[in-house]
């Protein structure tokens, strides 16, 4: 057993969250701090590295009170992807960083896509190029601005950032550089034809890339971001990986088979495999674990935990498990049909960049427990169509390990047992972050002194067999509802 203190920073879409970890992978010390996002226009999402930074200062404040004198063994990384940020020959950001919710450079995603051959890309990549990918959005801010594109000398991801500030040294690790849109999986490297279709489609090429380094790897704490955060120089910082990975590393979920659902600001679905397989309907992506020889079969709904804050708002306030125990009160025969892609958008296993929200089925005696629980449905069918994909490919046991703000919920969580017909369990602790925890994780990893997560399940939702026939009849429904609305649009 260790006796040291591991930290895990996750730098979330909403806020930063940090958590302390003793020998026993127990959590001793929880914090977090918000930041804003900016949305200046339709389709955009930015927010200001600076702020990063001043959230950094606050989690690491309150950890420290709540550690006391304990010296920290390790700190590691988690971070939201893809998000873009440029920065100058200073290490100076170029402006406000895009965040993964920006939708704005979907023409850009699609015309790199079919210049560098998308099968192939696939193929090399694990990804499926569309907007949201770092290379796809530089582009966009090559053509249009307002970042002075030729200025940057360096392309980051949040993470990259966050890790350069606290070290000094701008490295990536594989599960990040998958959202570039140009790491190969199977040579570890960048990819010289993809980057080659950027530089034809910008008429220059891309500023340089970081170094790819294992997650595992770690550099000393440096001495500005030391006595800016009041701590002692040289702690080792471990790079880290993606937020999805080190969620699913955080409930446990890291042997190929192994299945985790984790709803935050979207909805991570992702199961483990030994190996890079691909789909041909590219269904899902592959994202490289934090240990190498491990990959996630990753699947993400865009918009689930937003839509049902935004629909809590909507109908008068009040928290997420508010709105599902409005849901639960609603009768499932009165239920209109609401497609979920408020972002808009999904991927998933469906990744459509054209699908929008809909709300088909409405009547004057329908009321705001019917939309809450149609909004719920059209998650959870969302959700079995990814699981079942998962299934095909032996990424997802009878078991889901879930955990997230929708998924603390216990009726929700039925429901998604029920539909998928795969029990759900999740860990005892419901204020859980999984990122945070996974990134600890693989700080105490990368100091040689490695922990177990928490294995201790306390509440399972078995599935009910005789409630798929009628989960059947909704994802007809609503598949039904999403072809007659694109006929329409068409």
């Amino acid at each position: 057993m260790s006796t040291g203190l591991y930290v895990g920073l996750d730098l979330g879409t909403s806020g930063l969250k940090g958590v302390v970890l003793d020998g026993d992978a127990r959590p001793v010390a929880r914090a977090q701090a918000s930041y804003v996002t900016h949305r200046p226009e339709r389709g955009a999402s930015e927010q200001d590295p600076a702020d990063w930074i001043d959230a950094i200062r606050d989690v690491v404040a309150a950890l420290r009170s709540s550690t006391g004198d304990r010296e920290w063994t390790a700190i590691g990384l988690s971070g939201m992807l893809p998000t873009l940020v440029l920065i100058d020959s200073n290490a100076q950001p170029l402006g406000r960083a895009i965040t993964w919710e920006d939708s704005r450079a979907e023409s850009e995603g699609e015309s790199l896509r079919e210049l560098a051959d998308p099968d192939a890309v696939y193929a090399r990549t694990g990804q499926w190029l569309d907007g949201r990918y770092l290379l796809p959005m530089l582009l966009r801010l090559q053509r249009s601005g307002p970042h002075d594109v030729v200025a940057a000398t360096m392309l980051l991801g949040a993470k990259d950032y966050v890790h350069g500030w606290l070290t000094g040294e701008f490295v990536t690790d594989p599960s990040t550089a998958a959202g570039f849109g140009c790491y190969d999986l199977h040579t570890g490297a960048w990819d010289r034809s993809i980057l080659a279709s950027y530089s034809e489609l910008a008429g220059r090429p891309a500023p340089a890339l970081p170094r790819i380094d294992v997650s595992t790897s770690a550099r000393p704490l440096s001495s500005e971001a030391a006595l800016s955060l009041g701590l002692p120089a040289g702690i080792p910082v471990s790079l880290g990986a993606a937020d999805s990975v080190l969620g699913a590393l955080g409930i446990g979920v890291s042997q190929p088979g192994q299945a985790a659902y984790i709803a935050g600001t979207s909805t991570i679905i992702l199961g483990v495999t030994d190996h890079p397989v691909t789909d041909d309907a590219h269904r899902f992506l592959v994202t490289p674990m934090a240990h190498p020889g491990t990959f996630g079969l990753e699947m993400d709904l865009l918009a689930t935990g937003s839509a049902v804050r935004w629909l809590a708002t909507l109908l008068g306030g009040g928290s997420e498990n508010e709105l599902m125990q409005l849901a639960a009160t609603a009768e499932p025969d009165d239920v209109p049909l609401f497609l979920p892609y408020v972002a808009p958008g999904e991927q998933g296993a469906l990744w459509d960049p054209s699908l929008t929200g809909a709300l088909l089925g409405l009547h004057l005696g329908t009321t705001a427990a019917d939309i809450a629980r149609g909004l719920i449905d059209g998650i959870i069918v969302e959700s079995r169509r990814c699981i079942r994909v998962l299934g095909e490919y032996g990424a997802a046991s009878d078991v889901i390990c879930a955990s997230g703000a929708s998924a603390s919920n216990a009726w929700f969580r039925q429901q998604l047992a029920d539909a998928c017909g795969h029990d759900v369990v999740m860990t005892d602790d419901d204020e859980i972050d999984g990122s945070a925890v996974g990134a600890a994780l693989v700080a105490a990893h990368a100091v040689h002194q490695p922990l177990a997560p928490s294995e201790s399940r306390g509440q399972l939702s078995s599935a009910n067999p005789f409630a798929k026939v009628g989960w059947n009849q909704r994802a007809v429904a609503l598949d039904d509802c999403r072809a007659r609305l694109g006929r329409v649009v068409e």
